[in-house]
């Protein structure tokens, strides 16, 4: 199983860092004033709809369910499963597409009712978001894709995909000149983008034989189980774009550039969040699903155990740096172009707002893998919908009766992130789903203690590193993170060695591989 957290982990790490590539290229291109605030609106509404219906739900439902019906009945079941689903996928999506395009003005208004107050950066906005939300139907078929490669034990291609994202941004970028803005260059990336992720995913389904095909639907005993799951996984992840839906909403009201710092810092958090939980979740998922499928509780609670360990290890590095560093990171990042200082001190305050949050954002998808790897969709949706009503609460309270402007918006999040995960490991322990055994206890103090031996180190370091570089006209910000980081590394790996020893770090990489769903898939 490390073996392909680590495959997925490594292909999201290539993802993550192209997509500063293209961040730093969109800070310096677009800056983070009123086209920069339109396209972010325009990105995030597929955005948003893709979580609740492709990758958020689906994912949750389709994924055990294809691996179950593999696992007990064969290939030949599963492929007529999921041409079923397909054709359903196909249609829902489609259609939400269409009304989208048709009505885009009135989903603005519903959406970023502040942007009214600005005709320029409305129309701006209602434009682009018609060139970006066909990308919602491109990823919702890389997500059915990826999630039958999933359940095969393969998680290549659909963990490089997002890359192609990334590389076609800054390609359109990089001759914006050409197009009426650089925020359309930016939108018809994102477009193009989509149909090479469908060639990418489809292409590697294909060359294994599972590619689906148009198949009238029957809503037979599987199809049934399916959209019985589907329906509180949809109502989950509704509810946690509902939460995201608010900021955007909240944000459009305030000061040009809140929307821009709430996307700068959301990606900085999103690295350790796609490159550690989402990560090790896409691999725990199918891995615990055929355990369970075939009987082996024990061997699937261990597994998640692991898993947890393995992400508590690499993010608390994270966790630290962006607590203590927030500022350097995104000037290091970010200030050139039209991203100026005041952008980058923004940006800053609201990554550690959103940093306070890290480890329940990083852990939530191996806790709640023990309630999907059993087709439990409702219990994750109970925990999410009561932190969402948190969350939009202080959200609304934060905006009302502080100054805090986005920071406040952030900081409501990781409020609802710390819920969340309690609440989720509260209902799996109460149902002998979820047992931290000795092992994971002692490895969390461990790892505990490295972390805040880290922030005392980096604490004292900053300023003498700072003073190293002051007088450097160029590469100042960037040599001073690259030097704290370096220290950094050195000092956790250290304290890690020490605790734990190459014993625990090997013992850790040891796996029994899951059972097998079909013929064995070629090697990625």
């Amino acid at each position: 199983m490390i073996g392909r957290i680590f495959t997925v982990g490594g292909l999201t790490l290539v993802s993550r860092a192209t997509g500063f590539v293209r961040d730093i290229v969109l800070a310096a291109v677009l800056g983070a004033g009123p086209v920069a605030d339109a396209f972010f609106v325009a990105l995030r509404l597929p955005n948003h709809f893709r979580a609740i219906f492709a990758e958020g739900a689906f994912n949750a439902a389709f994924v055990p369910a294809y691996a179950r019906i593999r696992q007990q009945g064969g290939a030949d079941p599963a492929k007529l499963f999921a041409d079923r689903v397909f054709t359903i996928l196909f249609g829902c999506v489609g259609f939400l597409v269409v009304v989208a395009l048709l009505f885009t003005p009135e989903v603005i208004s519903l959406l970023a009712p502040g942007f009214s107050e600005d005709p320029g950066r409305f129309a701006l906005a209602v434009e682009l978001t018609r060139i970006t939300f066909p990308y919602l139907l491109l990823m919702s078929l890389v997500t059915l894709y990826g999630g039958i490669l999933n359940a095969l034990a393969r998680f290549a291609a659909a963990a490089a995909a997002p890359i192609l994202l990334n590389l076609s941004m800054i390609a359109t970028l990089a001759v914006a000149v050409f197009f009426p803005t650089p925020g359309h260059a930016a939108a018809w990336g994102v477009f193009i983008a989509g149909i090479l992720e469908v060639l990418l995913v489809g292409g590697d389904t294909w060359r294994n034989g599972v590619m689906t095909a148009l198949r009238w639907p029957k809503w037979d005993e599987d199809v049934k189980r399916f959209f019985h799951a589907l329906g509180p996984a949809t109502i989950g992840s509704a509810g946690i774009q509902i939460a995201l839906f608010a900021d955007t909403i909240i944000a459009s009201f305030l000061a040009a550039g809140a929307i821009s710092a709430l996307y700068y810092a959301d990606r900085l958090n999103q690295l350790p969040i796609g490159v550690i939980g989402i990560a090790v979740g896409t691999v725990l998922l199918p891995e615990m699903a055929s355990r369970i499928a075939a009987g082996d509780e024990a061997a699937a609670r261990h597994a998640q155990n692991r898993a947890i360990e393995l992400t508590l290890l690499l993010s608390i590095p994270c966790l630290v740096a962006f607590l203590l560093l927030p500022d350097l990171i995104m000037r290091a990042l970010f200030m050139r172009g039209k991203f100026t200082a005041a952008d980058a001190t923004a940006a800053g305050q609201t990554l550690a707002a959103y940093a306070l949050g890290l480890l329940p954002f990083v852990l939530i998808r191996s806790v709640t893998a023990t309630f999907l790897a059993r087709g439990d969709t409702a219990t994750p949706m109970k925990a999410s919908l009561t932190a969402v009503g948190i969350n939009v609460g202080f959200k609304a309270a934060f905006f009302y009766f502080t100054s805090l402007a986005q920071v406040g918006l952030a900081l409501a999040t990781s409020i609802g992130a710390w819920l969340n995960l309690g609440l989720v490991i509260w209902f799996a322990a109460r149902r002998g789903h979820l047992a931290f055994d000795p092992p994971l206890r002692g490895a969390t103090t461990g790892l505990t203690a490295a972390g805040v031996a880290l922030a005392v180190v980096l604490s004292l370091a900053q300023g003498p590193v700072a003073r190293l570089f002051a007088d450097w006209t160029a590469w100042r910000e960037e040599s001073t993170l690259a030097v704290l980081a370096a220290i950094g590394a050195a000092v956790y790996g250290a304290i890690v060695l020490t605790l734990f020893g190459k014993q625990w770090l090997a013992a850790l990489r040891r796996r029994k591989r899951p059972t097998a769903l079909g013929p064995p898939a070629l090697p990625d």
